[in-house]
Formats: C-alpha cells, sequence, structure tokens
C-alpha cells in the first residue's frame, strides 16, 4: 500500500509559510527509484507517476523538487557524474589519472549503472530535451578534467598548449569502452597501466 507522504511535510514540522519541507529521506527514495526505473525501462519507457509509486511517495514530492523527467535526469547525473571527477592532488598526472579511473570504475562496476549511461548515450541525440537538459552538466564535468590538466601543467608534466578537448575525451574513453561496452574487467593492475598509457598520450601532444 503506497505510503501518504505526498505533502513531504511531517505531522510535527511544517513551514511557518506553509511551504513544503523537502525531506532528505523522500529525495533520497525517489532517486534511487528513478535509476532503477531507467535501468529497467530506458528513459523512453521511464514514467515518472511510476517513480513516485516505486519511492512509496506521492506525485506532488516528485513535482515539487522536479517539474520534468528531463530536468530530474539532468539533477541526479551532474550530482553523481561531478563525483566522479572530482579527484584530490595526488602529486603527479599518472597518480591524478589513476585516481580518476578508480572513481570511475566505481560507477561502472555496476550492472544499473552501465545501463544507463548505454542507454543515455543514445537517448541524448534522439531527445531534445534530454540533451539539453544533461549537455551543461556534461560540460562542467569537463571543467573538472582541466583542473587535473592545469595540475600536470603547473607541475611542468605537461605543455601549456596541451590539447584540452582531445584530452578530455580520451582519459576516460577507454575505460568506459572496456567496461560498458564489451564488458571486460579493469583491476588495479590495468587501471595503473593505462593511467601509464594516458599520461604519455598527454605529455607527447606539445
Amino acid at each position: 500500500m503506497e505510503r501518504n507522504r505526498s505533502d513531504d511535510i511531517g505531522a510535527k514540522s511544517r513551514a511557518p509559510s506553509g511551504a513544503a519541507i523537502m525531506r532528505a529521506d523522500v529525495t533520497e527514495a525517489l532517486t534511487r527509484a528513478f535509476f532503477e526505473e531507467w535501468a529497467r525501462a530506458g528513459y523512453s519507457g521511464l514514467g515518472l507517476e511510476r517513480v513516485a509509486r516505486s519511492a512509496g511517495v506521492g506525485k506532488a514530492a516528485l513535482y515539487r523538487r522536479w517539474p520534468e523527467k528531463p530536468a530530474m535526469a539532468a539533477d541526479l547525473l551532474s550530482r553523481v557524474g561531478l563525483t566522479i571527477t572530482d579527484v584530490g592532488d595526488q602529486g603527479s598526472l599518472e597518480g591524478d589519472l589513476e585516481a580518476l579511473l578508480l572513481a570511475l570504475r566505481r560507477v561502472l562496476r555496476y550492472p544499473l549503472t552501465r545501463r544507463i549511461i548505454t542507454d543515455l548515450s543514445a537517448e541524448i541525440e534522439r531527445t531534445p530535451a534530454l540533451g539539453a537538459a544533461v549537455r551543461p552538466f556534461q560540460r562542467a564535468r569537463r571543467e573538472r578534467i582541466n583542473g587535473l590538466l592545469d595540475r600536470a601543467i603547473a607541475r611542468g608534466e605537461l605543455s601549456p598548449d596541451v590539447d584540452r578537448e582531445t584530452a578530455a575525451d580520451i582519459i576516460a574513453a577507454p575505460l568506459y569502452w572496456r567496461l560498458a561496452v564489451v564488458g571486460g574487467r579493469a583491476d588495479r593492475d590495468h587501471i595503473a597501466r593505462l593511467a601509464r598509457m594516458l599520461a604519455a598520450a598527454l605529455r607527447a601532444d606539445g
């Protein structure tokens, strides 16, 4: 039986203005249900009402947070995607690359995540609204990679003239292809070797 949490307000806590209080547990339940439903049905078959039912909340709780499906997808993907590439300074280009690849591997290891990412890549071309919503988050993620390149340039490991767009393309692509497309594996030795190869390729530019 569906729990009646559509107003998002606890019995003992109401906002003085009458506005709804955004409960963190409701947001978490909706987030989990959204990704599970996306992985199950694909973006084209993803229904927000079903997401709300799966989360055990009313439709109003969902639409209060996200007015439409592309907005919900963009918001939740940006929260996950930016975290993936937000790695601290490891002291060297290879170290930074290895840390980033390990973070990406943690995400791509999950079958649910792999299904969503591969579906997203295809759906962006079919659904302009989704593409428009997701592109800003993708650009922000590339800016995080620029931070990695900036550190390497400051250390003298890379030329200031390194091709940043191509660098952003190649850093994640080999691991994504191995794990998400061909269903391969990537142990820590593979990650370390891939980081060395990527570092060598970036150094060769300029």
